[in-house]
């Protein structure tokens, strides 16, 4: 029986490069493999790009708004397996339609993405894939202190932040990522947040 799977990791935790493994398992073996990812997703195009430098083009750019499941059902009802890259980025409803393409087209469907922001919170898209997969597996990736990465930091011109829209993408606009475990994580929560009050008090300070 065809599964719903969500593959999730914290950033460098190999999930565009299991992807691309997976494609080709399943083409090595002669079967028809449908690669989706959201289109909100700029970094690499109309490409899922590894950080190992290996890519490949999508065969379809998911839009807000739009039903997988009709996509999928017209285009490619004969494929053995359907692929999501940066599945964190489709909306909650989607996640519903991927599970319709398993209950319905008995097609398995794996997902990969990231669990957090770079808040800490969830994404709307992975929590309704948690809520619904009904197989989920952690990719794990270390900390620059050797300890579990779980958050994903971000960093506008190499300094951490936590101001800013919950979609940024990685390498545009000086903005970078790092994977980081709850101590690192949260101690440089502690001085970005000492740092905005310090701000704040010499902003009060120069208007008296």
């Amino acid at each position: 029986m065809a599964k719903l799977y969500f593959r999730h990791g914290a950033m460098n935790s190999g999930k565009s490069t299991l992807l691309l493994q997976t494609a080709h398992n399943y083409e090595e073996k002669g079967k028809k493999v449908v690669i989706l990812k959201p289109k909100v997703d700029t970094k690499g195009e109309e490409n899922i790009v590894s950080r190992m430098g290996i890519s490949r083009k999508v065969d379809h750019l998911i839009r807000d708004g739009e039903d997988v499941f009709e996509y999928v059902l017209k285009n490619h009802r004969f494929a053995s397996c359907v692929l999501v890259d940066e599945a964190q980025f489709i909306e909650p409803y989607q996640a519903d339609e991927l599970l319709k393409i398993v209950v319905v087209m008995n097609i398995p469907v794996i997902c990969y993405g990231l669990r957090l922001d770079f808040q800490g919170k969830g994404f709307p898209g992975s929590t309704r894939l948690l809520e619904i997969a009904q197989s989920i597996e952690e990719l794990k990736t270390v900390c620059e202190c050797g300890r579990k990465a779980m958050f994903n930091a971000r960093f506008v011109d190499g300094e951490f932040t936590l101001a800013g829209d919950q979609i940024a993408i990685d390498g545009e606009n000086n903005v970078t990522y790092e994977p980081l475990c709850h101590y690192c994580f949260y101690r440089k929560k502690f001085k970005y947040k000492e740092k905005l009050a310090e701000e704040e008090k010499a902003k009060v300070l120069v208007k008296r």
